[in-house]
């Protein structure tokens, strides 16, 4: 069944976060959720941090799951952790996807964060490595296991 996903991450690793959205467009098995470009973002901060967090709320509304995208500085993104924090609050699933072994734009690859969720001490939460776990392949069943362990804790 397909979820509706949001997609957390920081804006340095957009390029990289995008090839992870779009991966699945072939396959049209997961909703996203919670995708806006950097200048749109900018223009929803610039209203202050109440503007951002009622984005936050609307973008989460009907989501299941919510997928961390995790680069170098994730885990220290005040709103990637908002966005963690709200998502357990509303019993969305939760996995991590590291992307730092996707090439950027550059061809280079980055350098892999810390794990957000442990910072924040949510322990026990999935995370893979795009390339390494082969992402492209298996999204859709890491999404939907952190769907089914949501319902079942």
């Amino acid at each position: 069944m397909a979820r509706k996903v949001f997609f957390s991450f920081d804006y340095d690793d957009v390029w990289r976060v995008n090839i992870v959205r779009n991966s699945d467009i072939t396959k049209k098995t997961i909703d996203e959720a919670g995708y806006i470009d950097k200048a749109e973002f900018e223009k929803i901060e610039k209203k202050g941090d109440g503007a951002v967090r009622k984005w936050i709320h609307d973008q989460l509304k009907g989501t299941s799951v919510t997928a961390v995208l995790i680069g170098a500085k994730t885990s220290e993104s005040k709103w990637v952790r908002y966005e963690m924090n709200h998502s357990v609050t509303k019993n969305n699933g939760l996995l991590g996807i590291y992307v730092h072994n996707i090439n950027d734009v550059s061809g280079k690859r980055g350098i892999k964060g810390k794990d957000p969720f442990v910072a924040l001490g949510y322990g026990g939460i999935k995370t893979y490595d795009w390339i390494e776990d082969n992402g492209y392949s298996n999204l859709a069943d890491w999404v939907e296991q952190a769907y089914l362990e949501a319902q079942f804790n």
